[in-house]
């Protein structure tokens, strides 16, 4: 079985599954204990939080351990929100988020009577004009993903950073499809909240990070006193050791692990002799290839891979088993587009190889071929 649905999780790597290992055996202590077990442990922690503050080039203390990107962003969003309503009601962030930001922007629309402005793509692009159009005096909070996880199209975070430096408004970005593939420095970025999560980067399941600038927001739980009171939960420390590992192995070659994903999504792209398009303009991760054949609709198409052998998706696992058109192709290419029924996501990490995708392309050749 091939697998190309890195884009919804990725296989842990041999440096995640060895530091789990560890902590699994030896350091299986309460952080938060006193005794010789709980300090251990606790070490253990601190050396985590100080190895990704140093990845993300942050102060260690503005760092909070979550259970994933989607806590990370309700985290980062319904917390801000709620405790800065005074300041204003009005949020910003894009049609094409994933569901973990959309809904909580519609929950805090339908609860607590915020307005929300989702900034649609223009010519299939979110450009950092149209959010200083959006901007209000009373915006409190502007999100936006670094990069989309249906396309890979990746979005002008820095120019919108910048034009945040002189307005209110704090800002958010769900980094899930970045992390681990790019450097991300958010105090560079001008960004006041980054959600990270490990299983897109060979890390496991079930852990994530929030990284943010000391600013006042609301828990979302409440208990003990872990992550400097800013997240109850005994903290999950064979998640975060793996993670933490995960995360260095992939920053010590992120510019040849980038190179060699670039290199077979060209192999599967010059192996194709059907017609096809690429649904995604612009500025794009090479990770991940939105592809149409047109006439073939995607269901059949991918249970036909599945049976020869390769794993690829129509988009976002979080929507898996629904028959719901895609919200970011619909976003991008309208409700009446070709493209809903027939886009598939093929999502790479530096893991595949080129034989792997010549072989995706020439199963794809003879199945459309025919």
């Amino acid at each position: 079985m091939v697998y190309l649905d890195n884009a919804a999780t990725t296989p842990l790597n041999t440096a995640a599954i060895s530091a789990m290992t560890h902590v699994m055996t030896e350091t299986f202590g309460n952080p938060s204990s006193l005794h010789a077990y709980g300090r251990q442990a606790s070490k253990e922690l601190r050396e985590a939080r100080e190895e990704m503050a140093k990845q993300f080039q942050v102060p260690a203390r503005k760092l909070i351990f979550t259970s994933g990107g989607t806590e990370g962003n309700n985290t980062a969003i319904k917390g801000y929100a709620l405790a800065n309503q005074a300041r204003g009601k009005h949020l910003i962030t894009t049609a094409i988020e994933h569901h973990s930001v959309l809904h909580t922007m519609a929950y805090l629309e339908e609860r607590f009577g915020f307005e929300v402005t989702y900034i649609q793509p223009v010519n299939q692009v979110i450009t950092a004009q149209q959010i200083a159009e959006a901007l209000r005096d009373d915006t409190i909070l502007v999100s936006v993903m670094y990069a989309n996880n249906e396309t890979g199209q990746l979005l002008p975070i820095k120019e919108i950073g910048d034009l945040l430096t002189n307005h209110q408004a704090a800002f958010h970005v769900d980094a899930v499809q970045v992390a681990g593939k790019l450097p991300i420095h958010p105090e560079e970025l001008g960004v006041d909240f980054l959600s990270i999560s490990a299983h897109k980067f060979h890390g496991p399941k079930g852990v994530g990070l929030l990284y943010h600038n000391d600013l006042h927001f609301d828990n979302l739980l409440h208990g003990g006193e872990q992550e400097e009171k800013r997240r109850a939960s005994t903290e999950n420390l064979v998640g975060i050791a793996g993670m933490t590992a995960a995360y260095k192995q992939a920053s010590k070659n992120y510019q040849d692990n980038y190179k060699h994903v670039e290199t077979i999504r060209q192999v599967f792209l010059n192996s194709l002799t059907v017609p096809y398009e690429i649904n995604s303009v612009g500025p794009s991760l090479p990770h991940v290839i939105n592809i149409s054949f047109s006439g073939k609709e995607n269901g059949p198409l991918l249970t036909l891979l599945d049976l020869a052998g390769f794993a690829v998706s129509t988009g976002s696992a979080c929507t898996a088993g629904t028959v719901d058109p895609s919200h970011v192709i619909q976003s991008l290419y309208g409700k009446d587009s070709d493209k809903l029924k027939t886009a598939i996501r093929v999502s790479l990490s530096e893991e595949n190889t080129a034989e792997e995708l010549q072989a995706l392309a020439e199963k794809l050749n003879q199945i459309i071929g025919d």
